[in-house]
């Protein structure tokens, strides 16, 4: 599938192993939702460890080349950071940049939510959840679901299973970072 849009995110190619989980969220609110998850084998205080902090976004996000502060605190409410890269292809070839304010933060429940406030990618005002679980046998399982505002010239379905697809490759990469940040640590 293929979609084009005027909203700054270029042309989207969805295959079908891309496609993410709808949620059957019925909030009523007019805007479109999904959601991705996986396990990863790692203690869910490893993997918070690396999501939580702005500094590390570029391990486990492949592609994003820059996270970084803004303004307020990185663990408390209001943080405002601005995170670029090739998240969503520009028609110009520019990076992709999107500034995000962390709206809540839960160290001892493993989950934090961020609002889009600014962005040239056309997702402005959308929010992004990611909640750990400790899944047992030093697992952890991951949930990420968003909700974005309805883009013109773009389908439903395209742009949520692109960003599920997207989200996906991160919740994929953690184990990856992880390992590696343990091999640089352990290194004399």
């Amino acid at each position: 599938m293929v979609a084009t849009s005027n909203s700054g995110l270029g042309v989207i190619i969805i295959s079908p192993e891309m496609r993410s989980t709808r949620t059957a969220i019925e909030g009523g609110n007019g805007k479109w939702h999904g959601s991705v998850g996986g396990i990863v084998c790692a203690p869910i205080d490893k993997v918070w460890s690396l999501v939580s902090q702005t500094k590390r976004l570029p391990e486990w996000m492949p592609m994003v080349e820059r996270c970084s502060a803004l303004a307020g605190e990185e663990d408390e409410a209001g943080y405002v950071r601005l995170v670029s890269g090739f998240m969503f292809p520009q028609q110009d070839g520019e990076r992709s940049w999107i500034k995000e304010r962390l709206l809540s933060l839960d160290s001892s429940s493993h989950n934090y939510v961020y609002r889009m406030e600014a962005s040239n990618v056309g997702l402005d005002g959308s929010v992004n959840s990611l909640k750990l679980v400790d899944y047992g046998d030093e697992s952890t399982l991951i949930h990420w679901s968003f909700e974005i505002n309805p883009l013109e010239d773009v389908s439903e379905d395209n742009i949520v299973d692109y960003l599920g697809f997207l989200y996906k490759s991160c919740i994929n990469k953690i184990e990856g970072a992880i390992e590696a940040a343990s091999r640089n640590v352990s290194s004399p």
